[in-house]
């Protein structure tokens, strides 16, 4: 049985400990393999958001996404990074929080994930959501309550 106190920090929003999206590196879909190899590399993050012209939430695209695209059967083709679209190798089945949802929800799919998106109503990308302020936001409330 969940207590008050615990049920409090479960039922709280989300919105209050979100990264925005000006902070949050990411692709738009019709961008090519090379400019998000780029964007991954420079940022040093595994993985970032793929964003639509609108800046509605697409998927999510790794640097072995893009890796796997470019192996050959004898050697990395290094030339096809220019021709493959973002679209065309990101995961497009991503896991991702809406503005409205709850710490609780968060807390249910971090386990699987580094981070998650967040979008508005309308899909729009507003930010991130990542393991380590859920975990620090629990370190904190299981502190309180000693």
């Amino acid at each position: 049985m969940i207590s008050t106190n615990n049920r409090a920090l479960l039922d709280m929003p989300i919105k209050d400990f979100i990264i925005s999206s000006e902070k949050v590196a990411h692709v738009q879909s019709g961008n090519n393999a090379e400019h998000a190899l780029l964007v991954l590399t420079k940022t040093g993050y595994s993985s970032i958001p793929v964003l639509d012209v609108k800046y509605r939430l697409k998927g999510l695209l790794s640097t072995k996404m893009i890796t796997e695209s470019i192996l050959g059967l004898e050697r990395i083709e290094y030339e096809k990074l220019a021709e493959i679209r973002v679209d065309d190798v990101m995961n497009h089945d991503v896991a991702y929080l809406k503005i409205t949802d709850t710490f609780r929800r968060a807390l249910d799919l971090v386990i699987n994930h580094a981070f998650l998106c967040v979008i508005d109503e309308e899909g729009t990308f507003v930010g991130i959501m990542t393991r380590r302020i859920i975990l620090k936001q629990l370190k904190k409330y299981m502190y309180q309550q000693n």
